[in-house]
């Protein structure tokens, strides 16, 4: 016997055996269980959810011999008919080849026929957006008066492209992507019944790669099966795919981490030595920063964790801000990795940027919101704390005000008065503010209460509060002037960045361009006090 690939051996004969689409199932079946029969159903979705799958089933479920009902038997010959494709009353089409309105008119000649062998006949349209506007027109009369033995089934990856006269006749289905848990669960059973040996990651590699796509996978099994000699082992789908060892990217982040540029750079030289995948590199640190991203601030929702002495200590190590910047920084340069020259090098100027623009106090809003006040142990010698457990704290000099507005709970005018005024001095039980001139409409007597109310909550014991209107301005002694002085650096660190990148210089030579400076932002804010 000829060979049948996995994606067609495997694909579902019923609604049970469909992965991943429950929501479209349950509606489904319930329909046919119940009667309540739409004439005219439309699935959407990407490449290798179950489109045409979900379709055939309903064909088969609408024309099996022993009634209309949502679990067909699948050994009649109505059923069999269906599954070797060739039903006389299920017909399929291909959108893409017969676009022509002549087609859709010829293929819709016989449809006030009764059906030959079935209850229904059914015409099962893939990738239907590829019609014409003339074609839709000819098939919309239809749509609208059909008779009472037709049924379509639409199918398509683009539902923008349809006509709102044809969606608004259709009772329309929306597949999800699948996810890769779902995808290698799937994978694994397949391999148990083909007795096929196999590793559990490498399964977790493939339905990545396969990207919510059911009929991808099967066919990267296939791949992998071949390449791995009838098994599936984590090494050899990691050769297959162009991807690399999760180890190497930890080694990846570590250097990252510790701001060893020349550690970093060696590690991608020794990486892109071998015949490597650059798009799937970083599709796989995009991968492991999101999860890190997860670990910090959602912890029990993470559960596909390898090494975790590892993965907890890279988390550790970092704040959840750097994790969003990295992540943003790759998933920038994924896209523009088609207009490189070179992806290696690509790549390498992404980790790059990913080290220029990380902050150097490695400071954590995040953090501060979920530990307002700092604990006792574990400060560095030159930034004594601001509370203390059993005394009110020290508050003497005005580098210590910012940091202590960034602890208060305040909001609106309450926090602009804060961030724009500079401590004057403080005394038993009161606190001497100055406000910046430029400033004065922020003085309140409400925003002035609720400052007060902020710290005494803060220090725990009752503070009276004097604000002045400053008689010069307050230079960097305000959260608001230090912000501006910083998002200033940062505009200028962003400008001479994009000024200095190869490929900016590279087009500007080639093309004569310009570039407006004013247009250019840094990618992320700095960090506040």
């Amino acid at each position: 016997m000829s060979y049948q690939v996995l994606a067609r051996k495997w694909r579902p004969r019923d609604f049970t055996q469909v992965v991943g689409q429950e929501h479209v199932v349950r509606a489904l079946t319930n329909g046919l269980d119940k009667g309540r029969l739409h004439h005219a159903f439309l699935f959407t979705g990407t490449r290798g959810v179950g489109k045409t799958t979900l379709a055939r089933i309903l064909a088969k479920s609408l024309n099996c011999k022993e009634g209309v009902r949502s679990t067909p038997c699948g050994k009649c010959q109505n059923c069999q008919a269906i599954d070797g494709g060739n039903f006389v009353d299920l017909i399929e089409v291909d959108a893409a080849s017969r676009t022509g309105v002549d087609d859709t008119r010829e293929l819709l000649e016989n449809v006030h026929y009764a059906p030959s062998r079935g209850h229904y006949k059914v015409y099962l349209i893939d990738e239907v957006h590829m019609f014409s506007t003339s074609s839709f027109n000819a098939l919309l009369k239809t749509l609208e008066e059909p008779p009472p033995h037709i049924k379509f089934l639409l199918a398509t990856t683009e539902p923008k492209k349809l006509p709102v006269t044809v969606l608004s006749r259709c009772l329309q289905f929306n597949l999800r992507r699948i996810t890769p848990k779902a995808i290698a669960e799937h994978l694994n059973s397949i391999l148990e019944a083909e007795e096929i040996p196999s590793e559990s990651y490498a399964l977790t590699l493939i339905a990545r790669a396969a990207e919510g796509s059911v009929r991808d996978a099967l066919s990267l099994l296939d791949q992998a099966i071949n390449y791995g000699r009838g098994q599936v082992m984590v090494a050899d789908v990691r050769t297959m795919l162009g991807s690399i060892e999760q180890g190497d990217l930890f080694i990846l982040l570590d250097a990252l981490l510790a701001g060893n540029g020349q550690g970093l750079i060696e590690k991608v030289r020794e990486i892109c030595a071998y015949s490597v995948d650059i798009s799937s590199i970083l599709a796989d640190l995009l991968h492991l920063l999101q999860r890190l991203a997860l670990y910090q601030l959602a912890p029990d929702t993470v559960d596909d964790i390898d090494e975790r002495g590892i993965f907890s200590s890279l988390a550790a190590r970092t704040t959840p801000e750097e994790v969003q910047l990295f992540y943003q920084i790759g998933l920038i340069g994924s896209r523009d990795l088609t207009y490189a020259p070179d992806h290696h090098t690509a790549f390498e100027m992404i980790l790059l940027r990913m080290l220029c623009f990380r902050p150097a106090d490695g400071a954590s809003s995040c953090q501060a919101l979920t530990n307002p006040k700092p604990e006792k142990t574990g400060l560095a010698s030159s930034d004594p704390p601001l509370a203390q457990e059993t005394t009110s704290p020290p508050l003497s000099g005005n580098d210590h005000w910012p940091g202590l507005v960034t602890q208060l709970k305040l909001t609106a005018i309450a926090r602009q008065l804060a961030e724009n005024c500079a401590l004057e001095r403080r005394e038993e039980g009161i606190i001497y503010l100055q406000l910046a001139p430029s400033m004065a409409n922020l003085h309140s007597k409400r925003a002035e209460e609720r400052l007060q109310q902020a710290l005494e909550e803060y220090y725990g014991e009752a503070i009276q509060l004097i604000i002045r209107i400053a008689d010069s301005t307050l230079g960097t002694d305000t959260v608001a002037s230090r912000r501006k002085q910083e998002d200033a650096t940062w505009q200028q660190a962003a400008v001479e960045s994009i000024q200095n990148d190869a490929n900016i210089k590279a087009l500007s030579e080639t093309f004569n361009a310009r570039l407006p400076l004013d247009s250019v932002r840094p990618l992320t804010k700095p960090k506040q006090e």
